[in-house]
């Protein structure tokens, strides 16, 4: 039977390209230590850096020797037209911030040995003459609160929440290593309370509910990254960094997928207009599902049902649903995630369409690319101009997020590692126990009744067995989000009975967080308040001036013995929030930071001269989340406002009122002229696309391209530099075009319209 910590394991999937990166790193590292061991066995002296081990030749030999040299290297750049049209899905050649590449610092790590320990990998080691607590112990005495023991907030739905979750996945995926078992001893991680990497299990105390059950939680260190692997004289890469195996950009590559590989996968092979796959096995009443993944052994599948999680299960039902595949592993997470990934799905399958019927010309690689253009900017609105303000608060966000003024290449937009491990895991705190799903109307709805948290997780068959989407997107636009405040932090759905399933104990995603901080070797809470300019505490009563709370100050002392070592991520959420916004002054630096630099340094920014037209970006203002359900569901009335709280279905407008407008998409339409060399030549039986004077021509399936694929205006001559070429095929081409003599208007009146074999071209008449 599944396990919690294989439940786990699924969303932390690697692909191909990841796993290579992951061997090659994983052999350097522990080369490395293995080297670190021998030096100080046989000179008893400890290294304090890998350059004491090895000088810059004997790493060159070793990083060819592992592989890694190969994942290092990154190709040379195109600068034709269509490269600067569109972002690869690797996000090479797009400042920084490559797929499989490592996370940047913004401080040192601070690990318990020079190379890589993770903080309080041994529970006896002192930080400022205090151990460190066991993280289970933190999530029990800090975090934990009963699900009927929460406030709502009156301000925000719960969309919100989970449009968080959903940006999360396009911006990072921290694999952990393949292996399940010890690197030394060959233990089963998941059957060892011993350190000994990948394992780092959690420790369960003595005072725990669960003593006596087990006593440890199975943990995986996250996989390193070949960049980390000590190359000498490259400071400050002495000590091993993770692995980011998604770009970091805001290109809604959860959707598309970060590489070229799955990128093709998920596309329909067949479709003339760019479409994505669809499921061919299930339908939500007529509208697309994505498709499955190749399904498992009932028994080993984590989507199909578990016996005991629903009443009428029957053998019939167990072979039906499998996972979703969709750009990131993480989809079948929880019925939210799948109805955005849905949602988008659809989403893409409508703009390929609609820019079909405005461009008939367009072969399927442009819809498929103009419209995925069109998803990462709408990716880009909604996050920035509508949820981080709610995130940060109106005054914050113009304080630390000041207008868009350019592209900057200087500008890493590389996920930094405290934002992935530590501050964006903020809205934890802020998830509801229970997963609304609604009726037709918002009413409650006995076919599809609303969940406690743990069973919606992996739950696809829901999806498909249960209702479809729109339940579920009904229940996040009505739901309320969870207030954070001091003594309501953690839900108990999350800490005691995440990825609860047949055949072991659930995980707690509380000390998930912290342990992984602890991985990655994150300083303490004081380091970073220091890193943003902010007050330091140094002793109890510092420590509950900022807080608020002399109680909470009081359980950090009794817990951390000072401020200086209480981990990142709990210091930071138990912040009281600054005005209008759901973070404190401490989130709200690192995410306003590192959001400031997704924008600034992407060369693909929606507001960046020449990405789009001003046509195009007037046009994407008028985005909504709202208008994207309309035209997806069968939803027919949504809030004007999604990520706002709406206290009653009566507030509720109808998806044809004003204020849900639809995407114009006129400014998509291509022109038919170029400005100097006049009338576009098409093609017969092919595609055609006008980028910067230059024509790209594709031929139809079956048929075969005869002459050049591209024809560029010469804006000396303003004559187009080559006749456009003709497509033959399977079928019969006409022998006798005259499109000159049917459309006479097609050249300009100082050029002279000339017949080629099926298509034509203007030349400059002679005088």
């Amino acid at each position: 039977a599944l396990r919690p910590s294989d439940l786990l394991a699924q969303f932390k999937q690697a692909g191909p390209q990841t796993r290579r990166h992951i061997r090659a790193a994983e052999l350097l590292d522990t080369t490395v230590e293995l080297l670190r061991e021998m030096v100080y066995t046989s000179t008893m002296a400890e290294a304090n850096s890998t350059a004491d081990l090895l000088s810059e030749k004997d790493m060159e030999v070793l990083l060819q020797a592992t592989g890694c040299s190969s994942e290092l290297l990154r190709p040379l750049c195109r600068t034709d037209c269509l490269s600067e049209r569109y972002r690869s899905f690797t996000g090479e050649c797009n400042n920084r911030s490559v797929s499989n590449t490592a996370y940047s610092r913004w401080l040192h790590p601070e690990y318990e040995d020079f190379r890589g320990a993770p903080r309080g990998w041994d529970p006896e080691h002192t930080y400022n003459n205090f151990t460190l607590p066991p993280v289970r112990l933190v999530s029990q005495e800090v975090l934990l609160t009963q699900n009927d023991d929460i406030s709502l907030d009156t301000s925000l739905s719960h969309l919100l929440v989970e449009w968080g979750q959903w940006i999360d996945h396009d911006l990072a995926l921290t694999p952990q290593s393949p292996s399940t078992s010890a690197f030394r001893t060959g233990v089963d991680c998941t059957r060892t309370c011993s350190r000994d990497t990948p394992c780092f299990p959690i420790q369960i105390p003595l005072s725990d509910p669960r003593t006596g059950i087990q006593s440890c939680m199975p943990f995986f260190r996250s996989a390193p990254s070949c960049v980390g692997g000590a190359l000498a004289g490259t400071p400050p890469h002495h000590h091993r960094e993770q692995l980011n195996a998604i770009t970091s950009f805001v290109d809604a590559s959860m959707v598309y997928g970060s590489s070229s590989s799955l990128a093709a996968a998920l596309r329909d092979s067949s479709s003339r207009l760019g479409r994505l796959a669809l499921n061919d096995q299930a339908s939500d009443q007529g509208l697309a599902y994505m498709p499955y993944l190749p399904r498992l052994q009932g028994h080993l599948d984590p989507c199909g049902p578990r016996r005991g999680s629903v009443d009428n299960f029957t053998r019939e039902q167990d072979n039906i649903t499998s996972c979703f595949q969709a750009g990131d592993s993480r989809a079948n997470e929880h019925l939210g995630m799948i109805a955005l990934h849905t949602l988008f799905l659809r989403e893409h399958n409508r703009l390929v369409e609609q820019l079909h019927l405005l461009n008939p010309h367009w072969g399927p690689d442009t819809l498929y690319q103009e419209a995925r253009k069109i998803i990462g900017a709408i990716h880009q609105i909604l996050t920035w101009e509508h949820y981080l303000p709610r995130v940060l608060g109106e005054t914050a966000t113009s304080q630390l997020m000041p207008t868009f003024r350019g592209y900057d290449p200087e500008t890493d937009p590389s996920i930094s590692n405290v934002f992935s491990a530590a501050a964006f895991r903020f809205a934890h705190v802020t998830v509801q126990p229970v997963v609304a799903r609604l009726g037709s109307g918002y009413s409650l709805s006995p076919e599809h009744p609303s969940l406690p948290l743990h069973h919606s997780l992996f739950a696809s068959w829901r999806v498909v067995q249960e209702g479809g989407i729109d339940p579920i997107l009904r229940g996040l636009l009505l739901s309320p989000a969870k207030l954070q405040l001091p003594g309501q932090m953690m839900v108990e759905e999350l800490t005691e009975r995440l990825f609860q399933a047949q055949g072991g104990l659930p995980l707690d995603l509380a000390a998930l967080n912290l342990q992984r901080g602890r991985d990655h070797g994150l300083p303490g809470y004081s380091s970073w308040r220091a890193l943003c300019g902010l007050s330091v505490p140094n002793t109890t009563s510092d420590l509950a001036d900022i807080l608020g709370s002399p109680g909470l100050a009081e359980k950090f002392r009794s817990l951390y013995g000072t401020p200086q070592n209480i981990d990142v991520w709990v210091g930071a959420i138990s912040e009281p929030p600054l005005a209008g916004g759901r973070v404190g002054p401490l989130l709200a630096c690192l995410l306003a930071r590192q959001f400031r630099a997704l924008r600034d340094g992407d060369r693909f920014w929606w507001e960046r001269e020449g990405v789009f037209t001003g046509a195009q970006r007037a046009a994407l203002h008028a985005v909504s989340l709202s208008r994207i359900i309309c035209d997806n569901t069968r939803i027919a009335h949504v809030p004007s406002d999604p990520f706002r709280h709406t206290v009653s279905p009566d507030d509720m407008l109808a998806c044809n009122h004003a204020l849900i407008p639809h995407l114009n998409l006129s400014a998509w339409k291509e022109p038919d002229t170029d400005p100097k060399c006049g009338l576009v030549p098409r093609l017969e039986s092919g595609f055609s696309m006008l980028c910067d004077s230059t024509i790209y021509y594709q031929c139809a399936p079956g048929y075969q391209l005869i002459g050049p694929s591209l024809v560029t205006c010469d804006p000396n001559s303003q004559l187009w530099n080559a006749a456009p070429p003709t497509c033959h095929g399977k079928v019969c081409v006409r022998s006798s075009v005259s499109l000159c003599a049917d459309q006479p208007t097609l050249c300009p009146e100082n050029k002279d319209c000339l017949n080629t074999p099926g298509s034509y071209m203007c030349k400059g008449k002679v005088l």
